[in-house]
Parts: C-alpha cells; structure tokens; sequence
C-alpha cells in the first residue's frame, strides 16, 4: 500500500483480524486518518497531548464514590463542571496540551453516575458554588465534624487506644509508659480550649507522640517517659507558636511592653493566632484629645483592625459614655493596638480597650503587671472569648503575675501545675469587675466604682457569684 495521508508520508500498517478489514493508519504526528471516522482517537505512535484520551476520576468513579477533599479549592468553573456531571450523569473527556496552541480533543459524553463525598472547612463555605451546595442539601447531606468529644473516661481510653496505635504505625519508637500517655490526655484537653472537652485534631497529638518517640529512641529508654512527651511539646510547637515566641521576647528586649509599675491609659491586652493555639500580648493605649472637629468628638482607633474588631472598639464607646459621667462631646478619644503588624480582628480586646479609655479619662493608673482578654457588652457585661488557655500561657511567659479572663470562661483554663503557680487568674462578670482588679487603689477609683456599682446592675437586681481564683487540676 502507497499513499500519503494529508500529505505525510504513512509509515506503518496493521491489519486487525476482524471480518472484512479494519486499518489503523498512525503517521509520525499521530493517527490522522481513522480520526472521526473510525474511531475518535486510536492512540498511535506519536499521538500528541492534546490528542490522547486519559478517563478523568469523575468517569473511573462511575458506579462507586467519588471523594474530594478540601473541595472550596476548587475554582469556580471546575465546580460547575462537577456539578454538570453530577446532573447529567454524563460527561466528555477531554484532553489539551499547552504546547498546541489550545488545541483539544473531545470524546462522546462518558458515564459519570457517582456519589460524591466532599470535604472542607466550614469557614470555606463561602468559596462553594452555591448551586453545588444547594445540589448537596437537595439530594444528601451536610454533616458538620465536631473538633472535640466529651472527656470522659471512655473517651480517654480511645485517647490511649490511638497513642498504641500511632506507635504501631510508626513502628520505629517505643510505647509510652502510663505517666506519658497521662500527659497526651492532658494535652488533648488543653488543645480542645472548651470546659470537659478533649481535642478530635488527632493529627496534631500524633505529631506530638512521634516526637516524643523520637526523643525517646536517643536517650535509649525502653518506654517514652512523661519528660520525653514535654520535651516533644517544646520541640513540636507549630510555626504560630514560634513566632509568638520571638514576638515576645523581641518586645521584652525593646519594652514595648510593661510588666511592673503602672500606668495611665495604658492596658496589656491578649490575643491568639491562627488556630487559637498560639497566645500574643497585645499592649493597647488610649488618650484623650481635644476633638478636632467642631460638631462632635471622635472615637479613633489605630492598628490594622478588622471588621468585627472595629465594631467591639464602637461598642466601647457606648460603656464610655455610660460609665465616664463626663461630657466629651468636645473631645477626641484615640486608641492604638502598638505594633499589631498582623492585624487585629475579633472582640476580645473590647474590655482592655474599655479600661484604657476609662484610665485615660478618669487619670486612674493601670496594673503593667498584669494582662486581660473579654469580650464586652453594651451592658457592661464580660463575656466569654476564645483561646483563654494558650493567652494565659502567653502572659506567663512574657513574666505578667495576673491576668483578667470572664468568669464563663473559667473551666476553659488547663493549666499545669507549675504554669498555675506562675500566675494569678482573675474571673470577672463585669467591667466594674475588670476595673476593680487592674486600677490601682485611689479615691478616684474608690468614686468610680461606687458610680458604676449603681450605673451597671443586672435587670434581675442578683450579684454574680464569681468562683474562686483556680484552674483545672494538671
């Protein structure tokens, strides 16, 4: 046989043992004469790219379950091109190089009748096509995955049965003696950050017990010991937590912070990053200004501060005008977060930037030597906040002797032993409370707390019976 096909010369010829004769003619570039009119694409010799026929995991997943994790990273156009498989139960393959100018092949539409399973986080929600998430409310399910489980001696127990079986697995360290695999346990409450909860992050705990096992391969110990676990805690901290680290000991260095003494409009606030694992001193000042506007003062806040953040310091400003007795519709009142590169976002700080304004407006001096977080309401109420434990850790660390958390989030602090003799914690119900504990003693304190004590009573007329100064036993 002697002929050219699109004007290339044919280099190979194969005879198919079928009835009557069936020819796959494939040229150097590829298969050109059977392409459309055969069959789609025989694959030959050469074949380019954008020319060959790969099946996709939405057509090998006919028939089964199709499993995407961390599904918001989807682009947009690939999730509507998932959920057009979804509905049609059918979809073409199809195939492009990017060194063929955008050239691309396409095949009939293919069978792709799957279930999916997707996974995400909820804070990516958002980034979810919504006809894709109304196709899953529609014809399945949405279940949110709980991050932590009641701590309970059974729940305990399977803390134990993982840490055999992360030691199983890794089958190079040891198993752990009964303190060290305590101190897991312990871990797994403090890393849950709610009262009576245990962590459900179990990848992060196995980070912890493999490098523990690390640990205790080099000292040549039979078992991994309680030391080789807080070791591996030291070693093990997350990238949060070592920048905390250098952040506090960088502002120790240079006093951007106080510790000792007191002073006026001046409060050392606490904050988390990222997860809520890794505590930050946040210092905030305040001062008072005439108001440069001729109608009305201002409430100016400084710092990088997100949405939710901007609200709490506006709310402040309705305790201020309740609770200062003063007119300062001609002044300007200016709060500043120092140095808050990474930003500030969140209530929390709303009572510290409230106890700043009212010691710069009444000229009361602030406690250095101690640090605060709560949430505020319109009230004067604290609320509860998030990551009290690793804000409590970070006080203790950059030398604070007390620190301010809301009553409710009392039962939230797991501290040890020794971190709990390192610092004094404070519960509080209400502002008057804070102001109570961080002013120090004056007769403009002695007025003021009378004042709010009448201003900042609860509909019911009932005291709030504040526990105790404790923490949960280690």
């Amino acid at each position: 046989m002697d002929f050219k096909a699109k004007d290339e010369q044919v280099t190979s010829v194969h005879k198919r043992p079928f009835r009557g004769h069936v020819y796959n003619v494939t040229t150097e570039t590829g298969n050109l004469f059977v392409e459309d009119i055969l069959v789609h694409n025989s694959g030959g010799l050469g074949t380019p790219p954008h020319l060959r026929i790969e099946p996709g995991l939405i057509h090998k997943s006919s028939g089964g379950v199709l499993f995407l994790d961390e599904i918001a990273t989807l682009s947009m156009k690939s999730q509507q091109e998932l959920l057009t498989a979804m509905q049609e139960k059918k979809y073409s393959i199809t195939g492009q190089s990017e060194m063929s100018s955008g050239a691309m092949t396409r095949t009939d539409p293919i069978p792709t009748d799957f279930v999916l399973v997707a996974a995400g986080n909820y804070e990516d929600l958002e980034k979810v096509h919504p006809a894709l998430r109304s196709r899953i409310r529609g014809y399945g399910y949405e279940i949110y995955m709980n991050l932590d489980m009641e701590d309970t001696e059974e729940n305990r127990n399977r803390i134990v049965q993982f840490v055999a079986q992360e030691v199983t697995n890794d089958g190079k360290i040891p198993h752990f003696d009964m303190e060290a695999v305590k101190e897991i346990i312990f871990e797994a409450r403090r890393r849950a950050g709610r009262k009576s909860r245990l962590t459900l992050k179990l990848r992060d705990l196995g980070g912890i017990v493999r490098a523990a096992g690390d640990i205790a391969v080099e000292k040549s110990h039979k078992l991994v010991m309680r030391q080789d676990v807080l070791e591996a805690k030291m070693t093990a901290k997350t990238l949060e937590q070592q920048m905390v680290s250098k952040i506090i000991d960088e502002k120790k260095d240079y006093d951007v912070y106080l510790r000792e003494g007191s002073a006026v409009g001046r409060v050392n606030g606490l904050a988390v990053m990222a997860d809520g694992d890794a505590g930050l001193i946040m210092p905030i000042e305040a001062e008072i200004a005439p108001a440069q506007s001729s109608s009305e003062g201002k409430l100016i806040a400084t710092g990088k501060l997100g949405e939710i953040a901007k609200e709490a310091v506006q709310n402040v400003s309705a305790i201020i005008k309740k609770i200062s007795g003063k007119d300062i519709s001609k002044q300007d009142l200016h709060i500043q977060f120092l140095q808050s590169y990474s930003g500030v976002e969140g209530d929390s700080a709303s009572v510290s930037v409230a106890t700043a304004v009212v010691s710069a407006l009444e000229k009361i001096p602030v406690k250095q030597n101690l640090a605060m977080t709560g949430s505020l309401s319109v009230r004067g109420e604290v609320l509860p906040v998030g990551g009290v434990t690793a804000k409590i850790s970070a006080a203790i660390k950059a030398g604070f002797k007390e620190v301010i958390i809301p009553v409710s989030n009392m039962q939230d602090v797991v501290l040890t032993e020794d971190a709990a003799k390192a610092i004094r914690v404070i519960p509080v119900a209400t502002i008057s409370d804070v102001l109570e504990n961080a002013f120090v003693n004056t007769g403009a304190k002695s007025d003021l707390l009378k004042s709010l004590g009448r201003l900042l009573k609860f509909e019911s007329g009932t005291k709030v019976q504040l526990p105790s100064n404790k923490v949960l036993p280690a």
